[in-house]
């Protein structure tokens, strides 16, 4: 039997095989003469440009930072100081009012009799004075002339003393009816916002703590509650002792992160830490005259408690977290990354706060960090400058054209 014919190859097949070798060849005398002409060393990759930030000592404020909450600077209950019915709300909810203002009102009938009777039971005091003042003088005539005796003309003179006495009880009475009709008008007590009212038109309100109608509350300015901890205080101080008079103010930190406009004071530090917390309880008071702080919201007051100086500042980014604590990479003897550990402070900014590891003239490296390995070769570069920019040394090597 004959073999059986091979299977012929597909002339595309056949004419692909010489022309992929032939690429191959090409390839390989192109990249040789790249690198003859000044493309990577035969040893390896060139160095990465990185960006190099050189360290010079500055001064930082030393804060504190804690969850606070905001308050009303004051928080006032506005109640009925006269009874009665309710006639009127002139005023709306949730709006800004200032002391003095009116907003409610009480139904002034009742009130407007009552002043009328105190009114009457005065001219009736009155009256019986001038009366008794007559009778007084008519009787010490007659007692000049031994008409009648010492006992009569004295028991006149402390009837007029009584009537005078009725005078003033009626001038005090006539005074508390004519208050109790100016409290038919339930004004505010201070400027600030208004709440809800508790009360509906026609209810009959109490006097005194019965009937609560709303709430004031003073925004501007506004107060800020928090508490710090004896340690993080010793901490965030600079000779590591707290001093309530180094305070030098408080910051507000908002919901978004961002950073309140304007930095408050402190009007209240406790005398002694709460022994069940080891907590020392502050307010800070913030001026809030656009109302963009309210009552009950929560944010992060930082406690500037003082200025180190001596230290150092490094972007954030530039700060590595290890198991041995906090590294930064540096640019060391012919341009080699050396890493550093460093103790860190408070941010500042957008910045660490480097209280030692670092000295002046070190050159700490902002970014490619991830790339980086320790002892390897690197062309730093001054931040805003370009790979290699000044003539700096390590400066990478510019590309040669490839060569087609």
């Amino acid at each position: 039997m004959s073999a059986n014919p091979r299977p012929q190859q597909p002339l595309s097949s056949r004419l692909a095989l010489p022309a992929l070798a032939v690429s191959l060849v090409l390839l390989s005398a192109c990249s040789g003469k790249e690198q003859g002409a000044g493309g990577p060393p035969a040893g390896g990759m060139p160095p990465m440009p990185v960006t190099a930030v050189e360290m010079q000592p500055t001064r930082a404020e030393t804060s504190v930072e804690a969850v606070a909450q905001t308050e009303g600077a004051r928080e006032v209950e506005v109640r009925a100081r006269v009874g009665g019915i309710l006639m009127k709300r002139v005023y709306e909810e949730g709006a800004t009012v200032k002391a003095g203002q009116t907003l409610f009102q009480i139904d002034r009938e009742p009130l407007d009799v009552a002043v009328a009777q105190a009114r009457a039971q005065l001219a009736e005091a009155k009256a019986k004075v001038e009366q008794t003042q007559r009778e007084a003088a008519r009787l010490k005539a007659l007692l000049a002339q031994q008409a009648i005796s010492q006992r009569e003309y004295d028991t006149a003179t402390s009837d007029n003393s009584v009537a005078q006495a009725a005078v003033q009880a009626a001038q005090a009475a006539l005074r508390q009816a004519e208050l109790n009709l100016s409290y038919a008008n339930v004004t505010a007590p201070v400027s600030g916002v208004t709440g809800r009212a508790q009360v509906s038109e026609g209810t009959l309100v109490a006097s005194g703590a019965g009937t609560l109608l709303t709430t004031i509350v003073q925004v501007n300015p506004i107060w800020v509650r928090f508490s710090v901890s004896d340690t993080e205080l010793a901490n965030a101080s600079p000779d590591g002792r707290f001093n309530p008079k180094a305070i030098r103010g408080v910051e507000l930190v908002l919901p978004d992160g961002s950073t309140y406009a304007q930095r408050g004071r402190l009007n209240f530090a406790a005398s002694q830490i709460d022994p069940k917390l080891g907590t020392l309880q502050f307010r800070g008071e913030f001026p809030n005259p656009d109302g963009k702080l309210l009552p009950g919201q929560f944010v992060k007051a930082r406690l500037i408690t003082g200025e180190r100086e001596g230290v150092f500042k490094v972007p954030q980014a530039a700060v590595m977290q290890t198991d041995g604590g906090p590294v930064v990479m540096t640019v060391g003897p012919e341009n080699k990354v050396a890493p550093r550990p460093v103790k860190t402070g408070q941010w500042s900014g957008k910045e660490w706060v480097i209280l030692g590891g670092l000295k002046a003239g070190d050159k700490v490296i902002v970014d490619n960090l991830i790339k980086l390995r320790p002892g390897a070769t690197v062309a730093p570069h001054g931040p805003g400058e370009g790979p290699g920019a000044g003539g700096k040394p390590g400066a990478a090597p510019a590309a040669a054209p490839a060569k087609g």
